[in-house]
């Protein structure tokens, strides 16, 4: 069956979201779920016209095809989803960081124009570790979406009282304790900085 498309964005929309969520958890292999919000998109609505506006949802719409291009959704307005069949958790945290991360690089010619950067922020969730059906599975990453907002946006951030340091198999005991500890000493949180090392090895390796 064919998907349902959005018609601005080309990007396959709700109800296909939905469809697949189930497909792929009726498939019992493991599914996770990436929710995008473009950050203050209702102020670049109001200050810089519809016209802007579109042009930012393409520009997002156009790095999810390049970085999750079968699995890419407008979910409504300014919220995207990324579906990620047979992903833990921990691989799915690193993906969405990945997608967060080219999303800053695409908007950097939005800046001079704008007078601010333009970013996402991302909550990620997993089946069937976070939830076992698909509507869960998006109340879930929507909790984990609104973390990530109240923790200062254009970050990534699990389902509430999740620590995907504490939980991942990717990192030594004694590694996860020196970064506990570190964290403790500059006071963020383990996640916080795994982030800027994520983009500190992006920019270094991820270069055209």
């Amino acid at each position: 069956m064919a998907k349902h498309m959005d018609q601005l964005t080309g990007l396959a929309d709700h109800s296909a979201l939905v469809a697949d969520l189930k497909q792929s958890i009726a498939a019992e292999d493991g599914v996770a779920l990436a929710v995008l919000d473009l950050d203050f998109f209702m102020e670049i609505n109001t200050h810089f016209g519809h016209d802007v506006g579109d042009q930012v949802l393409k520009t997002l719409a156009s790095v999810l095809k390049e970085t999750a291009p079968e699995s890419s959704y407008r979910v409504s307005g300014d919220e995207f989803a990324v579906v990620m069949p047979g992903c833990s958790l921990e691989q799915a945290f690193l993906r969405a960081e990945t997608i967060r991360f080219k999303v800053h690089e695409a908007y950097q010619g939005f800046q001079p124009s704008l007078g601010r950067e333009v970013t996402v922020t991302i909550g990620v969730a997993q089946c069937p570790r976070d939830a076992k059906d698909d509507q869960s599975l998006m109340r879930v990453a929507d909790a984990a979406l609104s973390s990530a907002k109240e923790a200062g946006r254009n970050l990534v951030a699990l389902p509430p009282n999740e620590e995907m340091v504490m939980k991942s198999c990717y990192y030594s005991v004694t590694a996860v304790r020196k970064l506990k500890g570190l964290a403790e000493r500059v006071k963020r949180k383990e996640s916080r900085l795994l982030r800027e090392a994520l983009d500190d090895l992006l920019r270094k390796y991820d270069q055209p």
